[in-house]
């Protein structure tokens, strides 16, 4: 087995990287629609399906050799604003959140 044959330059990676992402975030939110009943474990499997989906995509847009074209500004503007949602969520739905606040 040739080692040159592996090519281990940052964009290989970063692309894998996205898939692998992209994979793991859309059986998360598979998952909540149709394998979870607990209703907010269901829309914390969706948020972080949401926030592995934009970001293996939001990779994929930013290391692309081709120019951007309308659509990937589009998501350039809009992911971070659903990623910065569901993380949002995800914090206010975390076991304990606003046992403080009482």
């Amino acid at each position: 087995m040739s080692f040159e044959a592996l090519n281990l330059s940052p964009a290989s990676i970063a692309w894998t990287g996205s898939w692998i992402a992209t994979g793991i975030g859309l059986g998360m939110w598979m998952w909540s629609w149709f394998g979870e009943k607990n209703a907010v474990q269901k829309l914390r499997l969706r948020d972080c399906g949401v926030v592995l989906l934009f970001s293996g995509i939001l990779t994929r847009v930013v290391i692309q050799e081709r120019p951007m074209m309308a659509v990937d500004w589009a998501m350039v503007f809009l992911g971070p604003l659903f990623i910065a949602a569901a993380l949002w969520r995800l914090a206010r739905t975390a076991k304990g959140a606003g046992a403080d606040r009482l």
